[in-house]
């Protein structure tokens, strides 16, 4: 049967298509321009969006098992409802959902509780599903290494208590294999969530070592202002996002993204090889520069 995936074209979206295609899966992605889509070859693309009904029901068509990746936009909960309801609609049997981890406990931040919003739907629809809870995207440092190494800083606002970050690629690999397991099936498969962290739980101090290790020269932790933070964000994203950003910051400094006993074990386990580190991460730029 087919499996469709939806945010196809981004840095997640893109790393399960990849891996689906090369497990021999019939995959379909959901685009809104195929002409900027650059896949392997076989995978079928539709052109439509989360919000666009009858371009939903028609790649909906033949689907056995859905991977359902939303944006943080501000309808994220309203995209995804539709989506859900229409799969029902339409037969889908299987559901992976990312989500995001603790999105039970950072509940006054809006990607957060509206995620959280989105598995107890999936839950009342009675999919079998996986709900894919990830920590803090190592890729999203990418963002930040001209100013590590201009400045010599690291400015992202994670505080002491730690978070479990984890590479894309680990993600879109773990997305594929519980896709494939649940096309799979003989029959629905009771709902589980798995939370997708990292081999280790850094704290920005212990990034900043990790950079003034791989660059050889000092780079220090700018710090926990997450009132700044926002300010910086709000250079080139909306408003509404940067507070976001910010709220989720400051959950960091009091909660943190810390795994539960067992969880790398669990995903080390299940990719039949060791998770990529920030370190890894942090080399790689290194030796780019």
């Amino acid at each position: 049967m087919t499996i469709l995936v939806t945010g196809a074209t981004g840095n997640v979206g893109r790393n399960v298509v990849d891996q689906l295609a090369g497990r021999g899966a019939s995959v379909r992605a959901l685009v809104r321009n195929p002409a900027k889509a650059n896949f392997p070859g076989g995978v079928e693309l539709v052109q439509g969006d989360l919000l666009d009904v009858d371009s939903l029901r028609s790649a909906f068509q033949g689907v056995s098992t859905l991977f359902l990746l939303n944006a943080v936009v501000p309808d994220e909960f309203t995209q995804a409802l539709v989506a859900l309801n229409l799969a029902r609609e339409a037969g889908v049997q299987h559901v992976v959902y990312l989500s995001v981890i603790h999105s039970d406990v950072y509940l006054n931040v809006p990607h957060f509780a509206g995620k959280f919003g989105v598995e107890r739907m999936i839950e009342a629809l009675g999919f079998s599903a996986t709900i894919l809870r990830p920590a803090y995207f190592i890729d999203n440092d990418a963002t930040i290494t001209d100013v590590v190494r201009n400045y010599g800083v690291y400015p992202m606002p994670i505080g002491s208590k730690g978070l479990a970050m984890i590479d894309v690629r680990d993600i879109g690999e773990i997305a594929a294999i519980e896709l494939l397991r649940r096309d799979g099936a003989a029959g629905p498969l009771p709902l589980e969530r798995i939370n997708l962290v990292g081999p280790d739980t850094l704290t920005g101090a212990d990034i900043a070592a990790i950079w003034t290790d791989v660059l050889q020269r000092p780079i220090a932790y700018g710090g926990d202002d997450t009132v700044a933070f926002e300010q910086n964000l709000r250079q080139f994203m909306p408003p509404w996002m940067a507070y976001d950003m910010r709220l989720m910051a400051e959950r960091f400094l009091v909660d943190g993204m810390v795994p539960e006993a067992g969880d790398v074990e669990r995903l080390t386990a299940l990719l039949k090889r060791p998770l990529r580190s920030y370190r890894d991460f942090a080399t790689s730029v290194a030796a780019s520069a």
